[in-house]
């Protein structure tokens, strides 16, 4: 390999292990996955690319260690806890809601049942209820 290839494939790792999507090594930002990934020695970068080794350790520095990848997925994730704050206040509502109506329905069940009650004591004993489909001989 000539000592452009070699730099084309330093390059070439340098840009997939940032993308988050490396080929040949664990994906992890040091010096022996970029070799790893670029399918070369360590000792390539450490002694004969060291240009490219200062260049990916300053990368690494200025990206905090974080890939491109890392960055989407943290960014998916604040969005996805979000939803989940949003879904967890909506189902918090509807429990409220819930035993709101609940309570209500009780009262109504009492109050019903009291009338009912009450509807049975007023009536007196010798009333009879007229059956409406009942036809009068006057008809």
């Amino acid at each position: 390999m000539t000592d452009q290839e070699e730099r084309d494939a330093i390059i070439a790792a340098m840009d997939r292990l940032f993308a988050g999507t490396p080929l040949r090594s664990s994906g992890n930002l040091d010096i022996i996955s970029l070799a790893e990934e670029a399918g070369l020695k360590r000792n390539k970068l450490t002694h004969k690319h060291t240009d490219l080794k200062d260049r990916f350790y300053a990368e690494c520095r200025a990206r905090e260690g974080i890939t491109d990848r890392e960055v989407k997925l943290h960014n998916q994730i604040a969005q996805l806890k979000a939803r989940v704050d949003e879904l967890r206040e909506e189902r918090d509502n509807y429990r409220t809601a819930n035993e709101i109506f609940a309570r209500a329905l009780h009262t109504l069940t009492i109050e019903n049942d009291n009338l009912r009650r009450s509807a049975s004591r007023s009536y007196p004993a010798h009333l009879t209820v007229i059956d409406p489909d009942r036809h009068c001989p006057a008809d």
